[in-house]
C-alpha cells in the first residue's frame, strides 16, 4: 500500500471505512458523565465519526446512544420527550428505549403491531472514570471496558474534560505523540504552567531541543523514547505512550499530576479532543485544580454551555504578538492545550500529506501510521482482533528518566512503564 493510501486509509472514519470499522471495535469516550447528569435529564446530541446520535437517560438511570433521527419522519429526536422508560419523538409521539425499540406509537390504530417492526439503530453505553462510553461495533465482538489507569482513580485523583477540534484525528493525535515539539512550542510555558514547573527535567528539554527518537512497539501501541543529553553519562528520555487507538500519555514534569489525550473523530474534519490530568497515588492539589481550570495547561477555556474553545480560528486564537517578542510565550497563544489545537488546525481540517517532509524527529508518526494501518488491515483481511483490548495493554504509564548511556530505553524504564500501586511514576 502507498504511503499517500495508507494515510487516507486512516483518515476516513465513516460507517463501513476500514479504519471506521476497526475504530468501532474499541470502546468510545463519547460524553462527559455531567452531560447527562440525571435520570429523564435533557437528550444531548452526539456526533461519532460520522454518526448523529442522541444520548438520554431514561427514569430507570438506563444510558442510551441512539440515531439522531425517527425512523418515521426523520424527525430530530434531540427535541424528543424524555419519558418513563424512553425518548418520545415529538413530531408524532413514536418513543423508544434505551435498546432502540420502538415501544409506542400512539399515531397508529391500538391494535396495531406496526411498533414491534420499527427500531433505532442503539450503542450500549457504560460509565467509568467520570466518562460515558460508548461500543458501535459488532455485538458478539464486544470487548471488556477499558483498564486505563486514569478512568479507575477516585474522582479526587483525576480530571476530565473534552473539547471540539477543527480537525481531523490522526493529525491531532500526531501532534499529540511528537515530543520535539515541546521544546519550541511549549518552550516558555515549563517554567510557569502549574502542572510542568520546578521539574528537573525543563533543563534538559530546554538545553537540547534535536532529541533522538527511538520508538519500541508495544502490545498495545508504541513507546515513543525521545533522549536528550544530561549529565556526563546518562541521557534525560521522555518515553511518550500511544495505545491504540486513539490514547497517549504525557511523560510527567516532576510530582506534577500526569496527563492524556484521547483524540475521538467526530467526522473526517473534526475530532474531540479529550484531556486528563491524574495522579495515581494521590489527590489532585488546590493549585493543581486551579492550574487546570485556567487553561494554562492541556485543557481549555471553553465558550459557555459548548465544547468550542473560546480561543479558535476565527479569532486567531487570540495571539498576543507582544508576548511572543518578549518570549513570555513561544506562539504568542495561551495556553498548552491551545497552542497545540493552534498548529493542528492551521494545517487544514485534513492534512496534505503530499506537502510534508518528514525528518527524523518524526519517527514516532510514521511508526503510528504503520502500527494503526497494520492493525485495521488485520481486521479487515484477516479478521485478526485488534491490539490493545486487553488490560495489561492499557495499564501502563509514560516516564521521564535518567538513564545510563547505552541502556536500551525500553530495558531500563521497564518498571516504570507499567501502572501498578506499588509503582512510583517515574518522573524528574
Amino acid at each position: 500500500m502507498a504511503d499517500l493510501d495508507r494515510i487516507e486509509t486512516l483518515v476516513r472514519t465513516g460507517p463501513g471505512t476500514i479504519m471506521g470499522n476497526y475504530l468501532r471495535r474499541y470502546w468510545v469516550p463519547a460524553l462527559l458523565e455531567s452531560e447527562l447528569p440525571r435520570a429523564r435529564c435533557a437528550p444531548v446530541r452526539v456526533k461519532l465519526m460520522g454518526e448523529e446520535l442522541v444520548g438520554f437517560r431514561d427514569e430507570n438511570n438506563r444510558i442510551a446512544l441512539v440515531q439522531e433521527w425517527c425512523p418515521h419522519r426523520g424527525a430530530s429526536l434531540f427535541f424528543g420527550r424524555n419519558e418513563g422508560e424512553g425518548l418520545r419523538c415529538s413530531f408524532h409521539g413514536w418513543m423508544y428505549d434505551v435498546t432502540g425499540q420502538c415501544i409506542d406509537m400512539p399515531s397508529e390504530p391500538e391494535q396495531s403491531r406496526f411498533k414491534e417492526r420499527i427500531s433505532l439503530t442503539s450503542y450500549p453505553c457504560e460509565i467509568r472514570g467520570g466518562v460515558i462510553w460508548t461500543y458501535m461495533g459488532p455485538k458478539e465482538s464486544q470487548p471488556p471496558l477499558p483498564d486505563l489507569e486514569w478512568s479507575l482513580l477516585p474522582e479526587s485523583h483525576r480530571f476530565v474534560t473534552k473539547r471540539l477540534q477543527e480537525s481531523n484525528y490522526l493529525q491531532a493525535l500526531e501532534g499529540g505523540i511528537d515530543s520535539s515539539h515541546v521544546s519550541f512550542l511549549h518552550r516558555y510555558d515549563l517554567e510557569q504552567e502549574p502542572l510542568f514547573m520546578a521539574a528537573k527535567g525543563n533543563q534538559y528539554l530546554r538545553a537540547d531541543t534535536h532529541p533522538r527518537f527511538e520508538v519500541v512497539e508495544s502490545p498495545g501501541g508504541l513507546l515513543i523514547g525521545a533522549r536528550r543529553e544530561a549529565e556526563e553519562g546518562k541521557y534525560y528520555w521522555r518515553i511518550t505512550q500511544f495505545i491504540l487507538p486513539w490514547f497517549t500519555l504525557i511523560p510527567p514534569f516532576g510530582d506534577h499530576a500526569m496527563g492524556g489525550h484521547a483524540w475521538v473523530p467526530v467526522d473526517d474534519e473534526n475530532c474531540l479532543v479529550w484531556s486528563i490530568n491524574f495522579h495515581p497515588h494521590r489527590a489532585l492539589t488546590e493549585n493543581e485544580i486551579e492550574g487546570i481550570k485556567s487553561g494554562s495547561g492541556i485543557h481549555a477555556a471553553l465558550q459557555a454551555g459548548t465544547f468550542r474553545t473560546v480561543a479558535n480560528k476565527r479569532n486567531d486564537y487570540l495571539v498576543d504578538r507582544e508576548a511572543q517578542e518578549e518570549k513570555r510565550s513561544y506562539s504568542g497563544i495561551f495556553g498548552v492545550g491551545m497552542q497545540d489545537s493552534a498548529l493542528q488546525e492551521s494545517i487544514g481540517p485534513i492534512q496534505d500529506r503530499s506537502r510534508e517532509h518528514l525528518g527524523t524527529s518524526d519517527v514516532g508518526i510514521v511508526m503510528a501510521r504503520r502500527r494503526m494501518v497494520k492493525a485495521a488491515l488485520a481486521l479487515h483481511e484477516k479478521n485478526i482482533e485488534p491490539p490493545a483490548l486487553d488490560s495489561a495493554s492499557q495499564k501502563v504509564r509514560a516516564a521521564s528518566i535518567l538513564l545510563p548511556k547505552g541502556q536500551p530505553f525500553a530495558e531500563g524504564a521497564n518498571e516504570v512503564l507499567i501502572a501498578r500501586e506499588d509503582v512510583m511514576v517515574a518522573t524528574l
